[in-house]
């Protein structure tokens, strides 16, 4: 009987044993999931930031368009070419020659 006893304890031993390793995975398990959350949450968070600065971004391009359209349509009205330098709409060589025609 001794022998049989000595079985089932090492049985139970080696259960406990391995109850254990797979308690302590789970456990590993629970905490790499839950710094993967946090991870998750903040990189969601940085996005919605960035569609903030984005949309900033995005109302200053259209103000500075609109701005430069306005500037265009008052030199048009003028009879002279130009607009806002920087943006692409200002035209340097016209406003040489109507100086050099000045100068003569």
């Amino acid at each position: 009987m001794s022998h049989s006893e000595e079985e089932a304890s090492f049985f139970e031993r080696e259960r406990d044993r391995l109850s254990r390793e797979i308690t302590s995975g789970f456990e590993e398990l629970l905490s790499s999931s839950n710094g993967l959350n946090r991870k998750l949450e903040e990189v969601l968070g940085m996005t919605k930031e960035y569609d903030t600065i984005a949309a900033l971004w995005r109302s200053f391009f259209e103000l500075m368009r609109n701005s430069g359209n306005a500037d265009a349509d008052a030199d048009d009205m003028d009879g002279a070419q130009g607009g806002l330098p920087g943006t692409g709409t200002h035209v340097v060589a016209a406003r040489q020659s109507q100086g050099a025609a000045r100068s003569d």
